[in-house]
């Protein structure tokens, strides 16, 4: 990955004036090469400044969210698992609420795209889904990008009490409401005895 980063570098220094083009062509195609795109985020802050790091990065982060916008509908397999995913970590009849996504994001280890899914279920259009999308990668260029370098010097005790505070946000801006079709309880119900 280190080589990745180092191409990154070079090709954006010899880009000049089209450096910021390889940069979010760069966070929309480094899904292929799995980097998390908070490094990409940090390596954008490290290159442009907090400012520009920082656009550049909501740029690409929304255009690859745009991308899997119109790609997972092409593929049922990788919709299913995610599906499926979702179910596993957040319960069958739970949805995440935009607040809850955009926390998330924050966490390093949690699936960007099993978010990006939790979004296009709650808001099937495409400029809601964009607008939320959108919305929900602000926070995670902006801390990646400001915060990137002083994050690896955390302590792991500091970085355990931010996760364990991360996470009771998540917990804060749940949906206080389920609504299980009628169907669907009975189905269960039925099922059970």
């Amino acid at each position: 990955m280190d080589e990745q980063l180092s191409m990154l570098f070079v090709m954006i220094e010899l880009g000049g004036i089209f450096a910021p083009i390889a940069f979010i062509l760069f966070h929309t195609l480094r899904q292929v090469i799995f980097i998390p795109p908070m490094i990409v985020c940090i390596a954008g802050g490290i290159l442009f400044g907090v400012t520009l790091g920082t656009i550049y990065s909501i740029i690409g982060l929304t255009i690859n969210c745009l991308f899997f916008y119109f790609v997972i509908k092409k593929m049922p397999k990788t919709h299913r698992k995610l599906s499926l995913l979702k179910k596993r970590w957040f319960g069958e009849y739970r949805n995440l609420t935009v607040g809850q996504v955009t926390v998330l994001r924050l966490i390093p280890f949690i699936h960007y795209h099993l978010l990006n899914f939790c979004l296009l279920e709650k808001r099937q259009g495409l400029k809601d889904y964009l607008k939320y999308a959108t919305i929900t990668n602000i926070p995670l260029a902006f801390f990646y990008t400001i915060f990137g370098q002083f994050i690896s010097q955390f302590s792991p005790t500091m970085m355990i009490v931010i996760l364990f505070a991360l996470c009771i946000l998540v917990y804060i801006l749940r949906e206080k409401i389920t609504i299980i079709k009628w169907k669907e309880f009975f189905k269960e119900a039925h099922q059970k005895s």
